[in-house]
């Protein structure tokens, strides 16, 4: 018989998730009250300036349930947290982590939860700390709360970049979108689960440790993560700055597999480069002369880092296509209460969208 939240109750599952997190995550030694009271309560290290960010997911708007499972599930609400630490040049020190679940649900899917948020805290020395467990009726919801750190000084902001700044970006943009595009064209074809598109789509990568390494630098002008797209999150910088910006369509990297799924679905594969996707790359602009610097602080990391376009004194993103032509490209990124807004994350009854 599966063992469910409403056997072992509230405290009872409390009790199994510290047990856990004990047995299987790390305690950095700045903590001073971790789990187990009223509030955690950690040392500040001197010289450092402290981040602190969060981010939900609702079962059945952020996630198709059933499709990803708990450990996936985790290390996708935790990886979301991750990406906005690393995107300002920090790195992540303590999770908070409250939960809506149902009394129905099996503990060993809670657990699995928790592995999958461990799978990425781990690797970077960091913890969960604390959290609130609520019963939430008909679906789950997952809320974290994650507190990282910065040297002083060398927080990045999405409001520095300036006319002439080289535009970059980490990875392969868009494999997200294309592997949700996938998994809606065939939403029962179980074959899918291993197509490394929709795993991207499912288990998105962070790169914290490059925005940190990059940050450090001090080279880089402006940095944000591309969770609303390529263009959408670069129109960020746009406004923020104060500036425009021109993205060279020959420039920017078009993944074999991308392109490939485009060609299945009857899409443009550009559409999904550019548009709204969970694709948690780095869009990092800076002066050109710093562009080697900052492409081999990538590379270390095995990370590709491309030049796409060039930040102007105009408003707004351009696509500039190879024979000069330039197209204003519409600021394509979700909207929680504008879904319409979005061409990659679906309809609002899709359970698809963006965390």
């Amino acid at each position: 018989m599966v063992e469910t939240i409403s056997d072992i109750g509230e405290f009872g599952l409390i009790r199994r998730i510290r047990s856990l997190l004990a047995a299987e995550g790390i305690r950095p030694k700045r903590v001073v009250v971790g789990i187990g009271d009223d509030a955690a309560s950690f040392l500040p290290r001197s010289g450092y300036e402290l981040l602190v960010t969060c981010d939900s997911m609702v079962e059945g708007r952020h996630y198709p349930p059933g499709f990803i499972g708990g450990f996936d599930l985790g290390r996708r609400a935790m990886t979301s947290n991750i990406s906005d630490i690393g995107a300002m040049g920090g790195m992540p020190l303590y999770a908070l982590v409250s939960l809506g679940l149902r009394g129905d649900a099996p503990v060993s899917e809670v657990e699995d939860l928790y592995r999958g948020f461990l799978a990425e805290l781990n690797p970077l020395r960091a913890s969960v700390v604390g959290g609130n467990l609520t019963d939430s009726g008909d679906g789950m919801f997952i809320d974290i709360t994650l507190i990282g750190e910065a040297p002083k000084g060398k927080v990045v902001r999405r409001n520095g970049a300036r006319p002439g700044d080289v535009i970059l970006v980490t990875g392969y943009p868009g494999r997200a979108a294309a592997g949700l595009q996938l998994l809606l064209s065939k939403p029962n074809d179980a074959r899918l689960s291993g197509d490394p598109l929709v795993r991207a789509y499912a288990v998105p990568s962070h790169r914290a440790l490059v925005g940190q390494a990059a940050a450090r630098t001090g080279y880089v002008t402006a940095m944000i993560d591309t969770s609303d797209g390529l263009a959408g999150d670069l129109s960020h910088i746009c406004e923020e700055s104060g500036v425009g910006a021109d993205l060279f369509k020959e420039m920017v990297p078009l993944d074999g597999a991308l392109a490939n799924a485009a060609a299945l679905l009857g899409l443009d594969p550009y559409d999904l480069i550019l548009g709204a996707s969970d694709d948690y790359e780095l869009i990092i602009t800076c002066k050109e002369h710093h562009v080697p610097a900052l492409q081999s602080i990538a590379g270390a990391q095995a990370v590709p880092l491309t030049e796409v376009g060039r930040i102007t004194d105009g408003r707004g993103v351009s696509l500039v296509l190879p024979d000069g032509e330039r197209r204003s490209l519409p600021c394509a990124r979700w909207d929680h209460f504008r879904p319409a807004s979005s061409k990659s994350s679906g309809s609002p009854s899709s359970p698809v969208s963006r965390p």
